[in-house]
């Protein structure tokens, strides 16, 4: 009989986050999820010890045949709790932090593997490639050890069920249990831990978790251009922004070319269709909508998608209006409608060539870098 203890009572406030850290999502699961996966394959019984007041919650995740308890105060005393709760024909118990969230089910096998081969603690190591130091209380070094003899540990770690009961025995407390034991005199067998069994501590912990998922942020670009004749005596929306003294052009909205490039830029990059496919005149509810409108309409079509703007960039193409002296407030504009995305706004001109050139209109083209949340 094999019996495994996830440690999960941390605090998530190293993430800044207000939940227990074994509930913070790591992919399309929290950590505590990964980590009794990883550990199913060679358990038995697996025993949870939860941060007070998530139990139920935590049970709702792990399902109904593993045992959540209450943790303690410290790590050492979390797992106590739990090899209370252990069962009495045990022969091997794994320990394992459920911010090791993605150490793999052949590294718990490869524990148990050396345990059945007559080792009484058995705990997976990486090799030190650092110069560590040992530094006084004043900040001077007092040595330097061998790296070639260190190894940075992690978990599970798997004891014999008597040498881990006799380790907690005496209620010491310790940054991983195979401290305990060696307190004890008895032999701790090192074997090769594996990268991706990472310590989930950080946001940039957690990024490179995801690294191992294969669920990094993938980005995607798009390009959107629009373009319109002015029409004398409408108003003219360019940029979010209203241009008194300035014709407008004609348009089933209002005609806001940098708004609606950005909107097909984004519409491009996402594979969400275009303007017309969304915003077009088979659809009234559009007629007059201003350019802001249909940005933010555009921003909750992505983010329904799953994607986030990373930026976004548009050009006005157009002898008028002077874009420079409202460039600041046209940017802010945009980012608002855009939910605070980084904007970039620029203005050029044809030479005299074509539609703009020739004053009958204005365009402008956009790009737009997203990816995927």
């Amino acid at each position: 009989m094999i019996a495994a203890i996830i440690a999960a009572a941390g605090s998530g406030e190293r993430f800044g986050a207000e939940i227990p850290k074994a509930l913070i999502q790591l992919g399309d699961r929290t950590l505590i999820e990964h980590a009794v996966s990883s550990i199913s394959s060679v358990a038995d019984q697996i025993i949870v010890t939860a941060p007070a007041g998530y139990e139920k919650q935590i049970q709702a995740l792990v399902g109904d045949g593993i045992s959540v308890v209450t943790g303690g105060a410290t790590r050492s005393e979390s797992v106590r709790i739990g090899l209370s709760k252990v069962s009495s024909d045990t022969e091997y118990v794994l320990i394992h932090d459920a911010a090791r969230a993605l150490a793999s089910p052949a590294l718990a096998q490869n524990v148990v593997a050396a345990l059945k081969s007559g080792d009484v603690a058995v705990i997976p190591g990486l090799a030190q490639t650092d110069t560590v130091k040992v530094v006084s209380a004043d900040g001077i070094v007092t040595s330097t050890p061998d790296r070639n003899s260190m190894r940075k540990i992690q978990t599970p770690q798997g004891f014999t069920y008597a040498v881990i009961n006799q380790a907690h025995a005496a209620s010491g407390e310790a940054t991983d249990d195979a401290a305990l034991v060696e307190s004890l005199g008895k032999p701790v067998r090192v074997i090769a831990g594996e990268e991706r069994a990472l310590k989930i501590t950080t946001a940039s912990d957690l990024a490179t978790a995801l690294q191992f998922l294969g669920k990094s942020n993938t980005f995607k670009t798009g390009v959107g251009v629009d373009a319109h004749h002015f029409e004398v005596g409408r108003p003219l929306w360019l940029a979010g922004l209203l241009w008194p003294d300035q014709d407008g052009v004609e348009g089933h909205s209002d005609g806001d070319v940098a708004a609606h490039a950005i909107c097909d830029a984004l519409f491009a990059a996402s594979g969400l269709g275009d303007l017309g496919s969304n915003f077009g005149t088979n659809k009234p509810e559009y007629a007059g909508a201003s350019g802001t409108t249909l940005l933010k309409e555009t921003l909750a079509l992505i983010e329904k998608s799953g994607f986030k703007i990373s930026h976004v960039s548009v050009q006005v193409i157009g002898n008028r209006p002077k874009i420079g002296s409202r460039r600041t407030e046209a940017i802010a504009a945009l980012s608002q409608a855009l939910g605070g995305a980084e904007v970039a706004l620029l203005a050029t001109t044809t030479d005299g060539m074509g539609l703009t050139g020739e004053g009958k209109g204005i365009a402008a083209i956009a790009s737009a870098l997203i990816y995927s949340k």
